[in-house]
Order: structure tokens, then C-alpha cells, then sequence
């Protein structure tokens, strides 16, 4: 198991709608990654995609999960499936 650079609390991190990953700056110049749905799952590991550091997500894994699963999946679910229009052909 790699020990962690850094704990990072869950608020310090940013939210990348294009990712869909909360982030945090990484010493090498990318950013550590996790996802909601990782950590809803409970996982506290963020992993920068371009070395081998990782930092240690400090939050409340039972509040997320249950905030994640009752507003943001529906959200999600309701964006991903394109509304469609009836148009008129000549």
C-alpha cells in the first residue's frame, strides 16, 4: 500500500464537471483525481494520473454516499438522457 503524500479534506477540492472528478493540485503539475461514485463506495484515495503520488480524501463517507445518491445521481441520470422533440417534416 502507498502511504499517502498529503490528507486532503473533501472541501479543499475542486469540482471538475469535464473529469467528473473532485480534484486537488499535484506537486508534479497535474491534479489527484476521485470521483463521486468512488467516493460515495468509500473510497478515500486520489490518484494524480501522471505520477505515482495519491492523497488521503478526508470526509464524512456515510453523509456523501447519502447526498450523492439521492441528488447527484438523478441529476446525472436526467442529463444523460437527451430530451427529445417531435419536428415537423415537409
Amino acid at each position: 500500500m502507498t502511504t499517502p503524500y498529503e490528507e486532503v479534506a473533501l472541501e479543499e477540492m475542486a469540482w471538475d464537471e469535464a473529469l467528473y472528478a473532485f480534484t486537488y493540485q499535484c506537486p508534479c503539475g497535474d491534479l489527484f483525481q476521485i470521483s463521486g461514485d468512488e467516493l460515495a463506495a468509500g473510497e478515500d484515495i486520489a490518484h494524480c494520473p501522471s505520477c505515482s503520488l495519491v492523497v488521503r480524501v478526508l470526509f464524512d463517507a456515510d453523509a456523501f454516499a447519502a447526498e450523492w445518491t439521492s441528488e447527484v445521481q438523478p441529476a446525472r441520470a436526467n442529463a444523460a438522457s437527451p430530451r427529445v422533440e417531435a419536428v415537423e417534416v415537409s
